[in-house]
């Protein structure tokens, strides 16, 4: 008889336990949400570690999801909310565009330079909203978004935590594909 165990106790070591240690449990709103989000951007780097070319494998044809499309999304969509719609500055998609809606998963691709630059960017666009997040007066700094008008700062960091549980969801189904990988 096999012995039983727990999915989420298989994906561990000392990278799945350092993301909870800064994850607070109390306090104000900003450092709760900001932290929450923290560990859902360390999650999908722990789904994606140790991985190479591995990283650009779709799930299911016909569809173009991949953990590296995943990274290359959530680049744009911390630009997009972080410095277009709260920032208010002109800074385009880095991985999609108008003429290529799904150049984020279509684009990601086994180069070098590709995978690179998909995780240059991402971090670069977490470590802005990182510094926007700390440095505004309050949760209620808002800018506008041209689907829902007005959004405040606090509803970015709620979308974002949603965002990304919604796809480190994706990114525990891939990574189990990959090596068999499960878990926190």
């Amino acid at each position: 008889m096999s012995e039983r165990s727990r999915r989420a106790g298989f994906f561990g070591g000392a990278e799945a336990e350092s993301r909870f240690v800064e994850l607070p449990t109390t306090g104000g709103e900003r450092r709760m949400l900001t932290g929450m989000l923290a560990a859902q951007r360390a999650t999908l780097e722990l789904k994606c570690a140790g991985l190479g070319e591995e990283l650009v494998l779709r799930s299911v044809p016909p569809s173009t999801l991949s953990l590296l499309g995943l990274v290359r999304h959530l680049a744009d969509v911390e630009r997009r909310w972080f410095r277009q719609v709260l920032a208010g500055q002109e800074a385009p998609a880095l991985f999609s565009s108008a003429d290529d809606p799904d150049g984020d998963f279509g684009g990601a691709v086994a180069e070098p330079a590709v995978v690179g630059r998909s995780w240059e960017a991402w971090r670069a666009e977490v470590a802005f909203a990182e510094r926007f997040a700390a440095h505004a007066p309050d949760l209620d700094v808002s800018g506008k978004d041209g689907w829902l008008g007005e959004v405040s700062l606090r509803w970015v960091l709620i979308h974002m935590i949603e965002e990304y549980a919604r796809h480190n969801g994706h990114a525990d189904l891939l990574r189990e594909r990959i090596d068999g990988a499960i878990g926190v």
